[in-house]
């Protein structure tokens, strides 16, 4: 087999509107080489378009398939599915007494003084959560036994229901999940192709409100993952790459294909976890040490913050905000992931003016088929994309380096009817107005995001790839009062660029609750004994077995609180005198995060997690900065409308391939390359890093 450590590697990213593959051999910074390529995502089978994207690759490269070392696959189908209601037909199963426990949510108000907030609806809807006669406690001991006749009642209503996708999610599963192995067990022999989600597996953590959300969105996306990921791997290995091929997961690791198909969960937040390792990464090469991620695609925008070269994590996040961006107005999933924020704001992002005359942009996007109405296939309504043709953005004759052939007229028809004439607007500032929205929708959920954490935005660099964010990144960065923005090389693709930063690693998690007081060295040594070899296995299988590190974590809180905080647990084997090093741990954090402790109250651990990783190699040091190589020529001029300005400005237009380190380029510009256009605002001027990144800087500082 070819050693992946020296072969090429290829990365392979599927949103909702493109598939994006990078193709690295050596080290494209020194003297390898990254060959990249994009085209539209096939909807109805992704797979069509990630062999297709990988055989302009590899062609280009003179590749041969045996040859590639390793094949890393990320996506946003499982987030798009989700976010835009599309996934299986899904069940719940739940302890009698406990179906509306996931429409009931926390119960509480995260707007308090709007008496019509928006809810996210549950993934299952109240007839299809269905009671069964069982109970744990707290500790998994069996309070009453599972009634095997009320599980085979439920045999008939799936059948009846056409219900593809199954969630088991029983109370206390977490502490003894037999009874959810039980009712699977019935189910599974009677309906042998049912894709079936034990919450005690997915997520074996207390919470049943999360537990079960979890569960439901595993099962909700599970038929289609398991089948796209299957048979995609079977169709790699009939065209000759027999090299390992791995999963991005949502925690920023890379993981075994068997292990994504039972849990696709993890792959909801996969793409965009790519693109915080690129953002990372670009930020310890440019020492650039607080740094906003804004990841934008066809269908939807992150926005993560990175503190120290390192991205924010979580055991929690939520898929599809209903309200403003709001937390608790989306749909909890838990598990390990990147902490970021993502909203509906894509190039393909559907555009409409409501009822109340307000212009409204997303969640819905018209993503490859039938595309925005100026991919000329077929597309009717006015998009983000759309827009930005008509702004002038994009030049159409170099558009995809002109694989694709924009149709202007169509862009401006859609844009004049759903945009312009309900809102009584003349010329471009339809267009104008679109952009304006889904603009500051992304710089609202920035905001929001920011101050959830504690964050002052503005002190910091944004870091911007996606095919859509650099057209959008300096007036993102003008809202946000951001005054420098990077833009890598490759940035169309940059999420698949991300996967090949990424480590081979898997977190496990589980909830035992333990007074630090009756701290017990022994069971707790067992515990993560179990889980740390659960993790290796996996890890093992695509890693191997040199340079292996393991990290362990617990999330604490006082007793009576409700929620915890990490803190990190000491290495090696533990004694039962550990228990004060991890208070004092505590204790420590907690005073950091909240300035001081709470003397006489006891701590409690609720959850452990143990992370395997194998090791990744470190980006090249710094370059120094390059000697100033004057202006660059424009390759010619043109017309774009201008947001500072509110009129049409005459932009100069550059190719990013002519552009050599050091130089420079005064706004308005347009700076062109393959799979993306930066757009420099008459409020900034950009120049080459030693890198050949572009770094756009705003004129006089911060504003």
């Amino acid at each position: 087999m070819t050693d992946p450590r020296t072969a090429p590697r290829l990365a392979v990213d599927v949103g909702g509107t493109f598939t994006d593959v990078a193709l690295e051999i050596g080290d494209p910074l020194r003297d390898g080489r990254r060959i990249t390529s994009k085209v539209l995502t096939t909807q109805n089978a992704p797979e069509e378009g990630v062999l297709d994207a990988i055989n302009k690759a590899v062609t280009e490269a003179g590749v041969a398939p045996a040859s590639v070392g390793l094949i890393i696959h990320g996506t946003t189908l499982a987030t798009n599915a989700l976010i835009e209601r599309k996934g299986a037909k899904t069940a719940l199963i739940t302890t009698a007494g406990h179906r509306d426990s996931v429409e009931m949510a926390q119960e509480n108000r995260f707007e308090q003084y709007d008496i019509n907030i928006d809810r996210p609806d549950p993934l299952v809807p109240r007839h299809l959560r269905w009671p069964v006669t069982e109970r744990m406690n707290y500790q998994g001991e069996v309070l009453i036994p599972l009634d095997e006749d009320s599980v085979h009642a439920l045999i008939p209503k799936i059948e009846k229901h056409g219900i593809k996708g199954l969630a088991i999610g029983l109370l206390h599963g977490y502490a003894n999940g037999a009874h959810e192995q039980r009712v699977a067990s019935i189910l599974r022999a009677a309906v042998p192709d049912l894709a079936i989600t034990l919450s005690s597996e997915v997520c074996p953590e207390i919470r049943e409100y999360e537990r079960q959300s979890t569960a439901c969105a595993n099962a909700y996306v599970q038929p289609a993952m398991a089948r796209y990921l299957t048979e995609l791997d079977e169709q790699l290995r009939a065209k000759g790459y027999a090299c390992p091929f791995l999963l991005m997961t949502s925690g920023g690791g890379l993981t075994t294909l068997e292990t994504a198909v039972r849990f696709p969960v993890r792959l909801v937040e996969s793409g965009p976890a790519g693109g915080a390792i690129l953002a990372a990464e670009i930020a310890k090469e440019c020492a650039l040490t607080d740094v906003l991620s804004y990841d934008m695609g066809g269908t939807t925008a992150k926005i993560c913050l990175i503190d120290g070269f390192t991205p924010q994590t979580t055991r929690t996040f939520e898929v599809a905000r209903v309200y403003r961006n709001l937390k608790g107005s989306g749909l909890p999933v838990r598990i390990p992931a990147i902490e970021m924020v993502e909203i509906g704001a894509g190039g393909g992002s559907i555009a409409h003016v409501d009822a109340m005359s307000r212009l409204l942009v997303g969640p819905e996007s018209a993503g490859s088929d039938p595309g925005p109405a100026c991919y000329g296939r077929g597309g009717a309504r006015a998009t983000v994309t759309d827009g930005d043709v008509v702004l002038g953005k994009i030049d159409p004759a170099r558009f995809a380096g002109g694989a694709v052939t924009l149709d202007i007229d169509a862009a401006e028809k859609v844009v004049t009817r759903d945009i312009s004439l309900p809102m009584a607007l003349d010329g471009r500032l339809g267009a104008f107005a679109l952009a304006e929205i889904v603009d500051e929708n992304m710089a609202n959920a920035a905001r929001v995001h920011a101050i959830e954490w504690g964050k002052d935005i503005t002190a910091r660099s944004m870091i911007a790839f996606g095919g859509a964010a650099p057209l959008h990144a300096c007036r993102l960065a003008e809202k946000l009062g951001i005054d420098t923005v990077v833009v890598p090389t490759g940035a169309g693709v940059g999420s698949a660029i991300g996967f090949l930063r990424a480590p081979i690693a898997y977190d496990v998690v589980r909830s035992r609750h333990l007074l630090l007081s009756k701290f017990d060295a022994k069971a707790v040594n067992a515990l993560l004994a179990e889980m740390a070899e659960e993790a290796r296995a996996i890890v093992v299988s695509g890693a191997g077995e040199a340079g292996l590190t393991e990290s362990r974590v617990a999330y604490m809180r006082y007793v009576g609180q409700g929620h915890e905080i990490m803190v990190a647990l000491p290495p090696g084997i533990l004694v039962d005198g550990d228990g004060q090093r991890i208070r004092d741990a505590f204790e420590a954090e907690y005073t950091q995060l909240y300035g001081r402790i709470i003397p006489g109250q006891e701590p409690e651990i609720l959850s452990w997690t143990v992370a395997v990783s194998a090791p990744i190699v470190e980006p090249p040091s710094t370059p120094p900065p390059s000697a100033p190589a004057g202006a660059a020529t424009p390759l010619g001029r043109r017309s774009v409308f201008d947001p500072e300005r509110q009129t049409d400005l005459d932009y100069a237009v550059h190719a990013r391939a002519d552009l050599t380190p050091g130089m420079t380029v005064a706004g308005p510009a347009l700076i062109i390359e393959d799979q993306t256009t930066t757009v420099v605002t008459s409020t900034f001027d950009a120049t080459v890093n030693a890198l050949g990144y572009l770094v756009m800087t705003a004129r006089g500082g911060t504003r």
